[in-house]
This record gives structure tokens, C-alpha cells and sequence, in this order.
């Protein structure tokens, strides 16, 4: 089973109070479901990573076996995509983890989008911080 998954994070301040989000659609684009983690103080990129482990973690559960994700953090993606190095050490941390995560899985490709194709995941993560929990 092919899945979309959108996902975004965001922090007020930089490190400051973080969330990340995903949303799973099925591969006609209808919303399947979706999860959204606070992480409390993190960083920006932190949160744009944590994403994407949550979201693929979600995949799994689902019975995903092919994924095409999205995201409008467009160093994530680089990274993800072999095009730049990863240096931070937190960051690397949240990287292999998604590498390790990806074995789960047939395909994965990582593409950028402009933050207006990325609503619905941005939601999610500005619902998660004004509520502080998710």
C-alpha cells in the first residue's frame, strides 16, 4: 500500500516550545490519518525531523508499504536526499533513525513542497503548540 505523508514542525523562538505533525493520506489523497507529537524546548529543524519519524512510525502501524513523503523543510530534505551532510549532532541522532525506519518499507522518497501545498500539517502543529500536548 502506497501512503502520501505531509509533514511539518515548528518552533515559537528557536529553540523554544516545538511540535511536529504529519498527515497520512492514501495514495488518492484522501486522509487516512494523522499524528502530531509537543516536544517541549527544541529547535526548528529538530521538530521538522521528529516529524518525519512520527509520520513514518504511523505508516507502519498502518501496513505502509511504499511512501512518498513531503515536507516544506527543504534542508530536511536535502539531507534525507544525500544532497547536503548532516553536522548536527542532535539532527544526525533523528537521521539515522529515519534511515532505520525506512527498512521498513519497499520505497521512500523525500520531496519539498512550498509551505502553501503543507496546510494541513501546519495545522496540526499550531493546534499541538497552542495546546501544548498533543
Amino acid at each position: 500500500m502506497l501512503v502520501k505523508i505531509f509533514t511539518d514542525g515548528g518552533s515559537r523562538g528557536n529553540p523554544g516550545p516545538a511540535a511536529s505533525g504529519a498527515v497520512i493520506q492514501s495514495a488518492a489523497g484522501v486522509t487516512i490519518a494523522h499524528v502530531s507529537k509537543y516536544l517541549g524546548k527544541s529547535t526548528n529543524n529538530q521538530a521538522e525531523y521528529t516529524a518525519i519519524i512520527i509520520g513514518l512510525k504511523k505508516a507502519h502501524e498502518l501496513g505502509a508499504t511504499s511512501v512518498s513523503m513531503f515536507m516544506d523543510s527543504e534542508l530536511a530534505c536535502k539531507q534525507l536526499n544525500g544532497v547536503y551532510r548532516v553536522k548536527d549532532p542532535e539532527i544526525a541522532k533523528r537521521f539515522l533513525e529515519i534511515k532505520n525506519l525506512m527498512h521498513h518499507f519497499t520505497r521512500v522518497t523525500f520531496t519539498h513542497v512550498r509551505r502553501e501545498k503543507n496546510t494541513q500539517a501546519d495545522a496540526i502543529v499550531n493546534r499541538c503548540l497552542d495546546a501544548q500536548h498533543c
